[in-house]
């Protein structure tokens, strides 16, 4: 599917991908990129020209990606293993846990299109679960930035982690989210609006659409906070505790509405601060459509949130 240039105001998180891999490559000889035949989706033509010895095209091959990735971070390699998140994530998921988890390989996976981006292309194309089978695996960092600027601080913070990561990189366009003081780090939340009614967790393509929900609750006097859940894997137990704190929980993810970041917040609320909630995503198999027919389809929209929110606080209310 070709690349379409993004609406004004919006952005390819790609592009913060490619620019944030090359730039640490010219400073750092150990970074090398590998695709399976994904260098146009991937946007990494330019890493080529640039540094043609330094990027691994093994073909549509994904588990030999992985492999080749463990290898070169076996031999002291910075490897950024690309590929489409449903073809990386489903074929290679075997390697992942042996050769790159298990192993503590310094791999980093970055998961190409994920979600519902390639809609149109149907079932085979969907990478909704990829988040709930990664996150399952021990010693596996999982991270979804919801803008540019945080997929570029994601992959040089990976890049500085001593480890395996995967980084679910979207080609959805999306605003560059405000903030003040930010500062990325594995494993710490980031709160982008304060509110003690209900705590709005979000992650990836959710979060400006979780703050919208917050703007329309705030016109109804519903007191929304939106967290930014950027880090699935280990999860910001802190921040999960103060979002507990206001008695509701809604979370809302690019992905299945079990298993992934919905699910690993279930699992610490219901051992450690049990809190009512609802849980926004996909529901399985989905049908063939845009992206955006999609999300709207299934609620994944500012509308479909606010509703959620309401129906949790009129429950909690009884």
């Amino acid at each position: 599917m070709s690349a379409a240039a993004a609406p004004a105001g919006l952005f390819d998180c790609r592009d913060a991908y490619v620019r944030t891999v090359e730039e640490l490559a010219i400073a750092d000889d150990r970074i090398v990129a590998v695709v399976n035949d994904s260098v146009g989706s991937s946007k990494l033509g330019k890493f080529r020209d640039r540094f043609p010895k330094r990027l691994v095209n093994v073909g549509i091959a994904e588990q030999n990606m992985v492999g080749v990735g463990a290898g070169l971070a076996n031999g002291g390699k910075i490897p950024f293993v690309s590929g489409a998140s449903c073809f990386l994530s489903a074929r290679a998921l075997e390697q992942i846990k042996a050769d790159c988890a298990y192993s503590h390989a310094n791999v980093k996976l970055c998961g190409i299109s994920s979600g519902v981006a390639y809609g149109e292309l149907g079932a085979t194309h969907h990478s909704i679960e990829d988040v709930a089978w990664l996150r399952a695996i021990d010693r596996l960092t999982v991270i979804v930035p919801a803008d540019p600027w945080e997929t570029a601080e994601a992959i040089k913070a990976a890049a500085a982690h001593d480890g395996p990561v995967y980084i679910r990189i979207s080609r959805m366009p999306v605003p560059e989210l405000a903030r003040d003081h930010a500062q990325f780090r594995i494993g710490k939340a980031e709160r982008l609006r304060e509110g003690g009614d209900v705590a709005i967790i979000a992650n990836g393509t959710l979060v400006h659409r979780a703050l919208a929900a917050a703007e329309t609750l705030a016109a109804e006097g519903i007191a929304a906070q939106v967290i930014n859940m950027a880090t699935v894997s280990p999860i910001d137990t802190d921040m999960l505790a103060q979002a507990a704190a206001t008695g509701a929980i809604v979370t809302a993810e690019e992905g299945l509405a079990h298993g992934g970041l919905g699910g690993a917040v279930a699992e610490y609320c219901a051992t450690h601060d049990p809190v009512r909630m609802r849980v926004l995503g996909f529901p399985g198999f989905l049908p063939t459509g845009s992206a955006a027919w999609l999300m709207d389809r299934f609620g994944l929209n500012a509308q479909g949130i606010a509703v959620a929110v309401r129906d949790l606080l009129s429950v909690k209310a009884r």
